[in-house]
């Protein structure tokens, strides 16, 4: 039965509550848009609540009462943040302000370059077009050194400012995380008696599903940039911590992620070498380190796929990205899931027959 036959044989009050859901939801991503900062620090809270979850029950399981364990936990977590940044924040500063100091240089070398192929075009079909394009790219180099000039330092007025979400949300994760089974009752109280099994057997398997992925994501990130940042290291290529940090952040990205990973690596090794046996070397590199992360490190940490649709998946990916920015990406897979598993058993019928909920 498709969607449309199982919405037309509902009871109309069934449809109306259908409707007022879906309006509800999009009112919520509207509002969601517009308190985007507000929206992005509890997601960064809830996001690590969620994982550290799993860490305070194992803990409790140790026979510590919940907030001893939390308070462990956060002596752990405050050491290892502590050297982390110790070691890691000199770094990225250096080589955040080489990067913006030779920015400007390396967008002449582009100009430069395309300039030299630009003159080695023959004069056939097609060419026209092609120094039409490569016209408008080198006239536009300047502004596009400027803007990007502009945008770093606009990215960096960003991160700093986040700085008070990195503050505020090690206090409401303390709270999610002390609180969790008053918020579970208490939301659980709000669900109609009647579908309240139904909806929390629901919230049980996109638990199961979407809780291993985001848990797991997480864990092939640090893994890809751990990989990537002494592999560019050995091979000289500069900016090797933003890259393997970019690159970490892209492997949360499905399908296109490894191509956007290789990008700045690949310019830089151009850039600083200019010869195409670099390339390949950084080719061959990302190439090991991407194999290894399909064929050893997902297999190890995806206990069970979501199985989506690809096509489905990258749509979602680049609506989500679309409306809540960095948290749009990260989250439209698990929300994808959690959507298509609720979708499942309203296909079934499960919400039409609330008296033979299981």
């Amino acid at each position: 039965m498709s969607p449309l036959e199982t919405f037309k044989n509902q009871h109309p009050i069934s449809q109306i509550r259908l409707i007022a859901g879906i309006l509800t939801v999009a009112a919520i991503a509207w509002l969601g848009h517009a308190l985007s900062h507000t929206l992005s620090c509890f997601l960064l809270s809830f996001v690590i609540a969620y994982l550290l979850d799993p860490v305070v029950v194992r803990l409790e399981n140790r026979l510590l009462k919940r907030i001893h364990a939390i308070a462990l936990l956060y002596v752990v977590l405050g050491i290892i943040s502590t050297f982390s940044l110790a070691f890691l924040l000199p770094m990225l500063t250096i080589s955040w302000d080489s990067f913006l100091h030779n920015l400007p240089q390396q967008l002449q070398q582009i100009k430069q370059a395309l300039l030299s192929w630009q003159s080695t075009l023959p004069t056939r079909y097609g060419s026209e077009e092609i120094t039409w394009l490569l016209d408008n790219v080198i006239g536009n180099a300047d502004s596009m050194a400027e803007k990007a000039g502009i945008w770093a330092y606009g990215f960096a007025t960003r991160m700093f400012f986040n700085v008070f979400n990195l503050i505020l949300a090690p206090i409401l994760v303390f709270f999610m995380l002390n609180y969790k089974q008053k918020i579970m009752e208490t939301t659980a109280l709000w669900i109609p008696e009647a579908r309240r099994d139904l909806i929390l057997q629901i919230g049980r398997e996109i638990d199961s599903s979407v809780g291993g992925y985001i848990r797991g994501q997480v864990m092939v990130s640090i893994v890809v940039a751990l990989a990537t940042i002494p592999t560019l290291i050995w091979l000289g290529i500069p900016h090797p911590i933003l890259c393997g940090i970019f690159a970490g952040a892209a492997s949360i990205l499905p399908f296109v992620g490894v191509i956007l990973a290789m990008l700045p690596p690949l310019l830089f090794a151009w850039l600083t070498y200019g010869t195409g046996a670099i390339i390949i070397k950084v080719l061959i590199a990302f190439g090991i380190i991407y194999f290894l992360e399909g064929y050893l490190v997902k297999p190890l940490v995806f206990k069970e796929s979501m199985n989506l649709n690809p096509l489905l998946t990258i749509i979602m990916v680049m609506a989500f990205g679309e409306l809540m920015g960095f948290w749009g990406i990260l989250l439209a897979l698990p929300i994808t899931a959690a959507l298509l598993i609720a979708s499942q058993h309203w296909l079934k019928g499960d919400f039409a027959n609330p008296e033979n909920e299981p």
